[in-house]
């Protein structure tokens, strides 16, 4: 959902800024186009860099951890014990059970990242995947607001581009209100607005500016 958000508002913008300093249909596809692939390549970029910078991070954690437990085992079973009592375990199940935790490496290891480091060992995420779905969803919110100026021109494609980008806030503003547990309306308004400011900003910009040519 976010991913087609910034995709729907970023072209929503660029193609009215466009169409506000009166560029031909050819121009406004040409930067909408552009403001497509450029606008999904670099969500896809950050997020596979930002994936595995993480990834990364998380598996040299998770090195350091597997060699405290092979030179330290006593060390990290005491802060297992800490960590157990810490919340509410009775002294006597926490030796047990961080002895329990403790008896294979493995399983030792899972039980750390777990409970010190908060992280799955097993789920550390895929750069790759996570590269895709954020193309993917910033292009399927970016073509949107572009659809009509493939079939129509001038003042029309204009109005039908309002009408779609604001059609697919509402519609990205309800999704959300699924997860965030809002007011479907209240979530639909504020993403409708968000758009409809960053649309009449850029095409108020478009329209002082203007475009020479034709």
């Amino acid at each position: 959902m976010f991913g087609i958000s910034d995709g729907l508002v970023t072209n929503v913008s660029l193609v009215l800024g466009m169409a506000g300093a009166h560029a031909t249909s050819g121009v406004v596809r040409l930067a909408g186009l552009a403001g497509l692939i450029g606008g999904a390549c670099s969500m896809a970029a950050g997020e596979y860099v930002s994936m595995r910078a993480q990834t990364e991070l998380l598996e040299r954690e998770l090195a350091l951890e597997r060699d405290e437990i092979r030179r330290r085992p006593e060390g990290e079973r005491r802060e297992l014990i800490h960590i157990y009592e810490s919340r509410g375990v009775d002294p006597d199940a926490a030796r047990r059970l961080a002895d329990e935790m403790m008896r294979t490496p493995e399983l030792a290891l899972d039980t750390h990242a777990r409970e010190e480091l908060g992280v799955d060992p097993d789920a550390l995420g895929s750069p790759a995947k996570a590269a895709f779905s954020s193309f993917v969803t910033f292009a399927l919110g970016a073509v949107l607001p572009l659809m009509p100026w493939w079939v129509v021109g001038g003042g029309g494609a204009t109005v039908a581009s309002v009408a779609v980008g604001g059609t697919a806030a509402v519609g990205v503003g309800i999704a959300l209100s699924y997860f965030t547990g809002r007011r479907w309306w209240w979530s639909a308004i504020r993403q409708l607005l968000i758009a409809a400011v960053a649309a009449a900003i850029t095409y108020g910009i478009g329209a002082v500016v203007g475009v020479s040519g034709g």
